[in-house]
C-alpha cells in the first residue's frame, strides 16, 4: 500500500476519506517521553535535544520530571509555534506521579537502558500493542524502580550511549521511518530541502 493511496472508512452510513499516510498516523499509539534526572542549567542543553528529537521523530509530548525548567519549555514551544505541531512539553511533575498517571489510563512503559534486551528482539512485541507508550530516558543515575515498573527494558546496543541517540533510534524503528513523511500542522515556516545552502519558506497562517 502506498502512502498516496486512499482509504475509505464507513461509519454510521457516512464515508470518510483518508490518505493512507494520515490513516496510519492516526492509528499509531500516542508516544510520550519521560525525561528523568534533569538538572536545571547543567542538563538544559541535553534535555532540549531530547525534546527536539522527540518532536522531529513523531512523539507527542515530553515530560521533564521533578524539576521545572521554563527555559527549556519556552524554547521547545517556540520551535513548535514556528515549525508546527502538535507537540507539548511540561516540566516539574514527579516521575513517580507521571508513572502512576500513565498506568491509570492503561498505558505501557518502555525504558531505554544499556542494560535492557536488544531493540531488534523487543520491537515486534512493542509494535503489537495498541496502548499508548511512555518512553523513559534518563541520566546516569536512574532509579532502580524504573526497571521493575517498565513493561520493556530496551537497549539500543548494550553499550554506554547518549540518551538522545538511543531515543532517536528507538523512535525511528518504532515509527518504521514514517517520520520522514510526517506533516506538522499550523507551521509558520518550513525548511526547503536543498543540495546546498539553507532555505526557509514562510507559510501562510
Amino acid at each position: 500500500m502506498s502512502v498516496d493511496d486512499l482509504i475509505f472508512v464507513v461509519s454510521d452510513d457516512l464515508i470518510y476519506t483518508y490518505s493512507a499516510k494520515r490513516f496510519l498516523e492516526d492509528r499509531m499509539p500516542k508516544v510520550v517521553i519521560l525525561r528523568i534526572g534533569h538538572r536545571v542549567f547543567r542538563d538544559s542543553r541535553v534535555t532540549t535535544h531530547v525534546c527536539l528529537t522527540a518532536r522531529a521523530l513523531g512523539a507527542d509530548q515530553v515530560i521533564i520530571a521533578d524539576h521545572e525548567d521554563k527555559v527549556v519549555e519556552s524554547t521547545i514551544r517556540d520551535v513548535t509555534n514556528r515549525f508546527g505541531g502538535p507537540f507539548d512539553v511540561q516540566s516539574g511533575k514527579p516521575w513517580k506521579q507521571a508513572i502512576r498517571d500513565w498506568r491509570a489510563i492503561g498505558g505501557r512503559i518502555v525504558h531505554l537502558t544499556a542494560y535492557g534486551l536488544p531493540l531488534p528482539k523487543t520491537l515486534p512485541e512493542i509494535q503489537e500493542t495498541d496502548k499508548d507508550l511512555l518512553v523513559v530516558v534518563g541520566s546516569e543515575k536512574m532509579p532502580g524502580e524504573i526497571f521493575k515498573v517498565a513493561d520493556w527494558n530496551v537497549s539500543v546496543t548494550n553499550q554506554p550511549m547518549s540518551e538522545v541517540a538511543a531515543l532517536a533510534i528507538f523512535l525511528d524503528w518504532f515509527k518504521q521511518h514514517r517520520e520522514f513523511g510526517h506533516e506538522f500542522s499550523k507551521a509558520r515556516v518550513q525548511i526547503v530541502p536543498s543540495r546546498s545552502g539553507k532555505e526557509i519558506q514562510q507559510l501562510s497562517t
